[in-house]
């Protein structure tokens, strides 16, 4: 079995139960039947493909990195050997009073020949006068880059792109090589791998987790990358070692960085923490007890979490997740909101957290909005 490195491909390797239920069990559906009626999340989006992380500015609406479908190739060995084809398929979306709107589109995708389960832009963020700047994923190591077309080469980069009245303006700029960085310095010692996941702005910085390379980079564009933390393996419960798999970062109340982990095969329930981390000092556990996490984030000063499987990937059934209330120090969490299909992304407006679901399904993707109060 492939020890897994990456989120989605962690879903591949999980089994074929998890690619049936797409076309049979809607995001929609499985949620509504999880909550009373009075606090039932709600669709406002949908149509997305294999949507990821979600962002939310006043001003701006939502931002929503869609890893796209995969094309007509190439095609590569995927996790488990079966094909995965590349395309440009991949966007950048906003949502806004109802509207999806692709402003970045024809980016770089690696997907089952379904079109599920892809990788491609994982995460996204406004910053400045009209830019933003977004991860894209690869699950890989860097070198298989030079197999694919000229646009696969923003596979495993930090990226900025201007945005003038809401459409893409001009080429896109690479911020930071992430998957070159890997693949010179691997900072963690196993084969090279490269997955960017999460991305932060900090003042002229950039933070990054790398779910491949198992590390927390601080990007600089004039002075490179820097590891600032990078996250062993460890095992759970008499359980074999897996990878640590980190995920999202967030800035809390306090100051300090929130990192969340995904774990790698073979995905124990229970085994994912939330890490506490201060650049300069090594990371310290916030709260254990957690499912396969994908994306964190603060409101009101508390800190929610995205299970993307509750029962853990490598449970056999379709990825059922949550959205979750984390108890600081603790290793029980309430879920705010049950029985989301693949839910990935949050990010919260007014009294509503908005959560991205199918986040294995091509053109199935939706926002669910989740009340809070």
């Amino acid at each position: 079995m492939v020890r897994s490195k990456s989120p989605i491909q962690a879903l591949l390797i999980a089994g074929a139960a998890i690619a049936l239920p797409l076309a049979v069990v809607p995001a929609a559906s499985v949620a509504e039947t999880a909550q009373p009626r009075s606090s039932a999340p709600v669709s406002v989006a949908s149509g997305l493909d294999n949507p990821r992380q979600i962002t939310f500015k006043k001003g701006v609406g939502f931002l929503i990195a869609e890893a796209g479908v995969g094309g007509k190739g190439p095609c590569m060995p995927g996790p488990e050997g079966s094909p995965v084809c590349f395309g440009k398929s991949g966007a950048i979306t906003r949502l806004r009073g109802g509207n999806l709107e692709r402003l970045v589109k024809k980016l770089p995708s690696l997907a089952d020949k379904d079109g599920a389960g892809a990788i491609g832009p994982s995460d996204v963020i406004p910053y400045g006068d009209h830019r933003i700047a977004f991860t894209v994923g690869l699950g890989a190591d860097p070198a298989v880059r030079e197999d694919l077309p000229k646009k696969g080469r923003w596979m495993a980069m930090l990226v900025a792109a201007n945005l003038r009245g809401g459409h893409q303006d001009g080429e896109l700029k690479e911020i930071a090589d992430l998957g070159g960085f890997e693949a010179r310095e691997n900072p963690h010692p196993t084969a090279p791998d490269s997955n960017p996941v999460s991305v932060l702005k900090k003042k002229k910085k950039f933070l990054v987790t790398d779910a491949g390379g198992n590390d927390w980079l601080k990007v600089h564009r004039d002075r490179g990358v820097k590891v600032l933390a990078v996250f062993p393996d460890r095992s759970y419960a008499g359980s074999d070692e897996f990878q640590a798999v980190p995920t999202s970062v967030v800035k809390g109340p306090d100051g300090a960085y929130y990192i969340s982990q995904l774990t790698g095969f073979p995905f124990v329930m229970n085994a994912a923490q939330i890490y506490r981390a201060v650049p300069g000092e090594a990371p310290t556990v916030y709260a254990s007890g957690l499912t396969n996490v994908t994306d964190l984030g603060w409101h009101n000063g508390t800190l929610y979490a995205v299970q993307i499987s509750d029962a853990g990937l490598a449970s056999g059934g379709p990825p059922i997740g949550s959205l979750r209330q984390v108890v600081p120090g603790g290793t029980t969490h309430p879920a705010v909101a049950a029985g989301l299909f693949a839910p990935y992304g949050v990010a919260f407006k007014g009294s509503n957290a908005y959560v991205t679901t199918c986040a294995v399904c091509p053109n199935k993707g939706e926002v669910m909005s989740v009340p809070l109060g």
